[in-house]
């Protein structure tokens, strides 16, 4: 089983050596997140739900890191990540499936960190 909350901080440290690199595409790249995550028509929690469902149906373990851990930030539950989940997999299948348990897995090693008093 991955360690997601080792991975979100290991790839949070590259981003940093990213934004060294390519400064102006990184500074992009969170404007535009910035942007596309703010309360609108749609809340920031359902905006990373809906950010889950794609990181899961696209196989994208880094993103599921990162989407799972800002959902929970923006107030999800287990249950609507397990709902995500579902909605992921109807689009995705079985791939889906697997990728979708990689979710479950890391909702529950993010809230284990936070209930440790971790971030």
């Amino acid at each position: 089983m991955k360690n997601f909350p080792a991975h979100y901080e290991e790839l949070n440290a590259w981003m940093g050596k990213l934004g060294v690199a390519i400064p102006d595409v990184m500074e992009g790249f969170g404007a535009l997140h910035k942007a596309s995550i703010a309360t609108g028509a749609l809340d920031s929690k359902t905006k990373e739900l809906i950010s889950l469902g794609i990181a899961i149906t696209v196989r994208c373990d880094g993103c599921i890191s990162f989407h799972v851990h800002d959902a929970l930030a923006a107030g999800a539950t287990k249950e609507e990540i397990a709902e995500t989940v579902a909605v992921a997999i109807l689009m995705g299948g079985g791939p889906s499936m697997v990728y979708g348990i990689e979710a479950m897995q890391a909702t529950e090693q993010f809230m284990e960190q936070s209930a440790q008093g971790g971030s």
